[in-house]
């Protein structure tokens, strides 16, 4: 469930800090008074679009917060699945900070992408307002609530149908290459062999290149590499008298002379004739070395030509040795297929007749079972129309089969309706009202909450176009969803919002010469109040607090009973 929203300069919103309770959450307030913008806030938050507009004047960032609990094991399973892990309190916390041209969405302290947060919430909260009343208008939507209703027949199938709906794309992609004439295929099949020919020809190895780099590199700076290294035996042989080698000599003569008269002198000596022993032997490593150095023109020109070939050959296929062998692989496997093109095309004809009767049987299963699911739906659904106040309905799913297949199947569905008696079945859009399309969204919420594992529920603009009996009955449904669901609910009705297990008022008002929405949760005392004011208007009479007194005391009784 939603525990606590917490909500800072989001809008005329300066600081809101809510906690909700389970059942029924109702929030009221005058025309104007900021209603959907806590509810805009919470859409926000989970991943909705947000503008720097919404930011409150004067600020630097807006931010929302939304903290959930979560005490459902097949819950809990879920968000772990999707990577969510909820704290030591079952707790899962929803950020969104909204500054000027950029956003950043958490939960639980990981950044989210818009896309990821929207995955993660949505197996939180729902919300239902004015958008997805009219989202009943496009038949699509029709389809998803009888899958939602039918969750637990059809979940594995539909990812069995998606599954092989995406070999039957590779099949029918692998079709794409058969489309040459027999004068194309030879053509292409001469060139590549030429291609092979090229690599194999080439039989570059591994590591070639850069062993053959490194002594390309030695042979073409051989002079100066001699140069050096002529000048540093001098330095260090026993040529002069102002080579190392020499003066160390010297060095251990004086040394040794001194010795002779003072022990404590020999290990100096030790060390110096090591020295020179050192010395003796770099020199003759470097004598060699200049000896061995010796420049072999036609070496040199056969390297410089082999390196020619080798670039040749990774400016054509490949940058290096890995990238060579992986284009002559491929170019062999497109030669083999060139070479058997008839009876590859036939193997893959037959592979997407065996996929398209492998979709077709999936698909005629799934589309079976959402026909036998789809009686009881609309038989559901027409029951909590009636409930709903609809004196007289009908209420069915009527299906077509798309012209080809798709990753959810072949069928397409909708809704029709009749709301009165002898009158012909029609599509939602050509007969419900915008009043009508929101209890119809509130039948099918309430079907929906039996099987569905959402905790929470937000309804906005439920209430549009509806009074009298009708407000009574839309109550009750909503309660009745409270007791498996936690429910939000914006409403102007005090027939619904007497319902409430608990109650906010929301108000605007100024401060500081700003004008700044609040949000306040009422005591008892404070929803009879607000009740009294949604009955009455500006005259609070005696009269109206006594009717707003009996409505909660029948609200209390109704509920009893659901």
């Amino acid at each position: 469930m939603l525990v606590n929203v917490h909500v800072k300069n989001f809008a005329l919103i300066g600081e809101a800090d809510l906690n909700f309770a389970e059942g029924l959450n109702i929030l009221s307030g005058e025309t104007g008074a900021g209603k959907s913008i806590l509810i805009d806030a919470v859409n926000t938050a989970l991943g909705g679009k947000a503008g720097k507009d919404v930011i409150r004047r004067g600020c630097d960032y807006a931010l929302v917060e939304l903290t959930f609990r979560v005490s459902d094991e097949r819950l809990l399973a879920e968000c772990r699945a999707n990577g969510i892990e909820p704290d030591e309190y079952g707790q899962i916390i929803v950020t969104r900070k909204i500054m000027d041209g950029r956003s950043v969405l958490r939960v639980n302290d990981e950044t989210m992408t818009i896309t990821r947060m929207r995955q993660v919430t949505g197996l939180l909260i729902d919300i239902c307002g004015q958008h997805e009343h009219q989202s009943l208008l496009h038949a699509a939507r029709h389809l998803e609530i009888l899958d939602l209703f039918a969750s637990e027949r059809i979940g594995t199938l539909k990812n069995a149908v998606s599954s092989c709906y995406s070999e039957y794309q590779k099949v029918l992609k692998s079709l794409e290459q058969f489309t040459m004439n027999e004068e194309e295929r030879i053509r292409e099949l001469d060139f590549l062999q030429y291609e092979i020919r090229e690599i194999e020809q080439a039989a570059v190895k591994e590591h070639e290149e850069e062993e053959l780099e490194a002594r390309y590199r030695k042979l073409q700076n051989a002079r100066t590499i001699t140069e050096n290294m002529n000048h540093a035996a001098y330095l260090l042989g026993y040529d002069s008298e102002e080579s190392a080698g020499e003066q160390v000599s010297r060095a251990v003569r004086e040394i040794s002379q001194a010795a002779v008269y003072d022990e404590e002198l020999k290990d100096i000596e030790s060390q110096c004739s090591t020295i020179d022993d050192l010395l003796g032997d770099l020199n003759r490593s470097i004598s060699d070395y200049i000896s061995s150095l010796e420049v072999n023109e036609e070496e040199f020109f056969e390297i410089e030509k082999r390196l020619d070939v080798i670039r040749g050959i990774e400016a054509k296929y490949g940058r290096n040795y890995a990238l060579i062998q992986e284009s002559y692989e491929s170019r062999k496997n497109k030669a083999w297929e060139l070479e058997n093109y008839e009876e590859n095309r036939k193997a893959a004809l037959r592979r997407k007749a065996e996929k398209e009767q492998e979709l077709d049987k999936l698909c005629a299963q799934l589309s079976a079972i959402r026909k036998e699911e789809a009686k009881p739906l609309a038989e559901a659904i027409r029951q909590a129309l009636l409930d709903l106040n609809f004196l007289h309905v009908d209420f069915e799913m009527a299906f077509e089969r798309t012209s080809g297949f798709t990753r959810n199947g072949y069928d397409t569905a909708q809704f029709l309706i009749s709301t009165n008696p002898g009158e012909e079945k029609k599509p939602l859009g050509q007969v419900a009202s915008g009043g009508e399309l929101s209890r119809i969204m509130l039948a099918i919420k309430a079907v929906l909450a039996e099987t569905d594992s959402i905790p929470t529920l937000i309804f906005d603009e439920i209430d549009a176009g509806i009074s009298g009996r009708t407000a009574q009955m839309v109550s009750e449904k909503l309660a009745r969803i409270a007791r498996s669901h936690q429910v939000l609910c914006i409403t102007h009705l005090p027939q619904i919002a007497a319902m409430a297990d608990a109650h906010y008022r929301i108000e605007k008002g100024t401060a500081d010469g700003r004008t700044a929405t609040s949000i306040l949760r009422l005591d008892e005392e404070g929803m009879l109040e607000e009740l009294s004011r949604m009955i009455g208007g500006v005259s609070i009479t005696d009269a109206v607090r006594e009717t707003a007194r009996e409505m909660k005391h029948l609200a209390a009784e109704t509920k009893k009973e659901l």
